[in-house]
């Protein structure tokens, strides 16, 4: 299938990803909604066409995403930051419809110049978080993210029309009607007063068994008790199992176990299998011992621990073979680095008629310029 693809690549489908956008449209439709794609989870803005079908805007993390979603997207752009750069907020203000601060020190030394401008949020932190991971939980004791029920001033809350909350990490309805409660029991006398509520990210609208009728009534219900406009901006739930990463083996080595050396990274092309952790799906591969033939997958790079895993194979692998990492679409690409100097993995489409397009290639300046 990928025979001539110079890897490594990632390989998005047109297809899957319009089968998640078509679920969360579907949302948007029943619950009254608007739905953003959070550039931090899915910035492949060579789709933007579908993205912008289906999706109401962009939510960016600073200047650079919100210059990207006026570049590349359509829609709203809604900016949130845990603190901006006064060299930034002019920018910002002129690309964004609304800006969320993270503190009331940081509302009010930007307050004269936003008011006027966009509409203004505070985040606000229920300290009530179902994230399965620590390092995952906007939360956690000593969070930096939002204002606590006890920091929360309302005297300072003139010119403010929105609420943002971000509590959730892949995670289902039943856990965002736990924050919910947590909020509303923490902020509910200031929610009758705002314009519109930012339910935040970590949304698992589109895997499978997730409770979509509860999330839209949950949904349905807050709208109908606040009067306010409702937004969510998942991240994951946009990319979730439309692509992959396409990567060779480049030497088979043997020291007590056979170990295949790859022409991709855990550390610099999927970061998220270290640092949550998690292991990552291969096509036709299974658990080690499993099937016959038994593999160490491991990077091209000096890092000992960038391995991907242990997995076994019906067939013995040999130089050449593709290895095919499954559901690396959603935040990997993102967040990737140049790391001891290996070549960043092109991106791709497959298209819905079946047809391959290569759409960006990295070359050596890549890694030069930025460094």
């Amino acid at each position: 299938m990928f025979e001539g693809v110079e890897t490594p690549c990632y390989v998005c489908y047109e297809e899957l990803l319009e089968k998640n956008l078509k679920i969360l449209s579907a949302v948007k439709q029943r619950s009254g909604a608007k739905i953003l794609l959070a550039l931090k989870g899915f910035a492949f803005w060579h789709l933007e066409p579908l993205v912008s079908k289906y999706l109401d805007g962009c939510c960016a993390s600073g200047l650079w995403e919100a210059k990207l979603a006026k570049e590349k997207f359509k829609g709203e752009i809604h900016t949130y930051s845990p603190a901006f750069k006064e060299d930034d907020i002019d920018e910002i203000l002129n690309l964004s419809q609304h800006i969320v601060f993270n503190s009331f020190s940081q509302w009010s030394r930007y307050r004269s110049k936003a008011i006027s401008r966009v509409s203004c949020g505070i985040r606000i932190n229920p300290q009530v978080s179902c994230a399965p991971v620590e390092l995952y939980n906007p939360c956690g004791v000593y969070s930096r993210f939002g204002v606590t029920k006890d920091e929360f001033s309302d005297t300072l809350l003139d010119g403010i029309e929105g609420l943002h909350f971000h509590a959730l990490c892949e995670q289902g309805a039943g856990e965002l009607e736990k924050v919910l409660s947590a909020v509303e029991d923490k902020f509910g006398k200031y929610i009758p007063s705002m314009k519109w509520v930012n339910f935040g990210g970590g949304h698992h609208i589109t895997k499978d068994g997730y409770d979509i009728d509860k999330l839209v009534q949950l949904i349905v219900d807050f709208r109908q008790r606040y009067g306010v406009e409702v937004y969510l901006e998942p991240g994951e739930a946009v990319g979730w199992r439309c692509g992959i990463l396409v990567s060779s083996v480049l030497d088979i080595i043997h020291n007590e176990m056979d170990i295949a050396i790859l022409d991709t990274s855990a550390e610099a092309h999927m970061p998220d299998t270290l640092a949550m952790p998690y292991r990552a799906q291969v096509r036709h591969a299974s658990e080690a011992n499993v099937k016959p033939y038994t593999y160490r997958l491991s990077a091209n790079s000096c890092l000992s621990g960038d391995i991907m895993g242990d997995y076994s194979f019906d067939e013995p692998l040999k130089v050449g073979d593709n290895i095919i990492f499954e559901d690396q679409i959603h935040y990997t690409i993102v967040k990737n680095t140049t790391f001891n100097g290996i070549k960043l993995p092109s991106l791709a489409i497959k298209k819905k008629d079946g047809s391959f397009k290569l759409v960006k290639k990295f070359s050596y300046e890549t890694y030069r310029d930025r460094n």
